[in-house]
């Protein structure tokens, strides 16, 4: 079947829609974001490409600091309103009924609803024409008990995270295979 172009965009997906935490010792808050993906792995670096316009923005700037929750299906709701509704009209944590976290890090909360959190302290700032992209480094990990399996790695298969491609929430779900799998077996 012949491709058919299309009109010039970012046509990644699925990629994770990430509830991302932020503080500055006045106010904590939360934002949904796509564009948040691996660039380094030693040490574990990710990247957050954020809007100058939303407010979570100034908290993330000035802290130096954010968190990385990851939702489960269950969730998709928080997902999009933490998403489209602003900290600067919205408790998000108390209209979502969410817990707020401390972990290391000083000021950014963890979601404790959430089946995956990572702590991440921005090592480097790069702005861009429409977003400024955060990179950082993640300095802590957590997994939710329940979704380790019986040698303490993570089953994502339990965990049931979201996935975003082209504007939809998808529910994600291993297939079983792993890397390396089909050099073993060609």
């Amino acid at each position: 079947m012949p491709k058919q172009k299309q009109s010039t965009q970012i046509l990644l997906g699925p990629v994770p829609p990430a509830l991302i935490g932020c503080g500055n010792g006045k106010e904590i808050n939360i934002i949904t974001l796509a564009w948040v993906g691996v660039v380094n792995s030693s040490p574990p670096m990710i990247t957050a490409a954020v809007r100058p316009n939303r407010h979570s923005y100034q908290i993330i700037k000035d802290s130096g600091e954010f968190t990385v929750n990851m939702p489960g299906k269950n969730h998709v709701d928080v997902a999009d309103g933490c998403g489209t509704l602003s900290g600067q009209d919205v408790n998000k944590f108390e209209h979502f009924n969410l817990t707020a976290v401390k972990g290391t890090l000083k000021q950014a909360p963890m979601i404790e609803e959430c089946p995956i959190s990572m702590e991440c302290r921005i090592e480097h700032i790069v702005e861009l024409d429409s977003h400024t992209v955060f990179i950082a480094e993640v300095v802590s990990s957590y997994v939710e008990s329940a979704n380790l399996d019986d040698k303490g790695r993570i089953d994502f298969e339990k965990c049931n995270l979201l996935g975003f491609c082209a504007g939809s929430y998808l529910e994600t779900s291993p297939l079983g295979l792993s890397i390396g799998y089909t050099k073993k077996n060609n």
